[in-house]
């Protein structure tokens, strides 16, 4: 008993100390995505603000592979003290139920820490394409079946699944192009390589401002606050369509509370700059924010959801 009172007292003193201390160092901040990603630019965002705002130095380090799978294994591999995280977004809970061979279980080896943003994905052509509406780019697929390429960040995307339900509920088929990220997709896109983009908007919003991409329509249920005159997918053409896409860090399983605690509260401050409030606004995404749990919830519900789609659609890695 003696030596177990002892024990819990040094355990307290030390998570005393670590509050008092945390971070003593720079984070880790991984992103599964080649930079310029919508991954990428919410990291980046969130990173400099709470550099500015709170002196939290986060490292940023891009870890492409797999569809951000290599970048969560291995902050799921890192040590659990508070110093690895990981920006994750919808790919995470896409990946569980599609990939059978995955080393890390997103629920189980990590934790929430906090809910940075959510928002629509772009529909978006070269503008060269002769579809000035989503009717009839889905017209112009069905008169030449294979005849037009999309691209996506890679097999198993959330640009994937939005492409491949947006073709499975309009009866149309097109050739899937897999980059390593949505960058370069964009990139590809406007070079004419492909003619049909599924991209983030924080990385389309400023190629369509420039009239480099058409944007035909938003994936989520309600219109882009960036793009109000733009229709919804359902509006458009697909009633019962919603393919929203979110941003959000987690740590390794067993990061002590006080690290989590901490970083949900920053962020939290972060999301309420009228700064990032704005500039969000112009990405196309909102700033969320919450208690770690709810994230976790949150996180849990679309787990089931693309469990339910990806039997559903017999989507399957290409």
């Amino acid at each position: 008993m003696i030596r177990l009172a002892i024990f819990l007292l040094l355990s307290c003193a030390a998570l005393q100390s670590m509050a008092q201390t945390y971070p003593a160092k720079p984070i880790r901040l991984i992103v599964g995505f080649v930079p310029g990603g919508g991954t990428d630019i919410m990291a980046r965002a969130v990173a400099a603000k709470l550099a500015e705002t709170a002196n939290i130095q986060m490292v940023i380090e891009n870890r492409p592979g797999a569809n951000a799978n290599l970048a969560a294994e291995l902050v799921a591999r890192s040590p659990a003290d508070g110093y690895s995280v990981l920006m994750m977004s919808t790919s995470h809970a896409i990946s569980k139920p599609l990939y059978k061979t995955l080393k890390y279980d997103v629920e189980k080896d990590l934790v929430p820490v906090a809910f940075v943003s959510s928002g629509a994905m772009a529909v978006v052509v070269h503008p060269a394409v002769p579809a000035g509406s989503l009717s009839e780019l889905i017209a112009l697929a069905r008169g030449k079946p294979d005849a037009l390429s999309y691209g996506s960040a890679g097999s198993g995307s959330p640009e994937h699944m939005a492409a491949e339900l947006l073709l499975s509920m309009a009866k149309v088929r097109m050739v899937h192009v897999p980059y390593k990220g949505g960058a370069a997709s964009a990139t590809d896109l406007m070079g004419g390589q492909i003619q049909v983009g599924f991209n983030t908007m924080p990385v389309a919003a400023p190629h369509i401002r420039t009239g480099k991409m058409k944007l035909l329509a938003v994936t989520e249920e309600r219109r882009s606050p960036a793009f109000p005159d733009t229709p919804t997918v359902a509006e458009a053409a697909l009633p019962g369509y919603a393919m929203p896409v979110w941003y959000g860090l987690m740590a390794p399983a067993g990061t002590p509370r006080e690290a989590i605690a901490l970083l949900n509260r920053e962020i939290g401050r972060v999301l309420n700059e009228p700064e990032i409030r704005d500039r969000f606004t112009t990405l196309g995404v909102a700033p969320t924010g919450g208690s770690a749990e709810a994230f976790g919830a949150f996180l849990k519900a679309e787990v089931a959801k693309f469990t339910k789609l990806v039997a559903d659609t017999g989507m399957k890695v290409d």
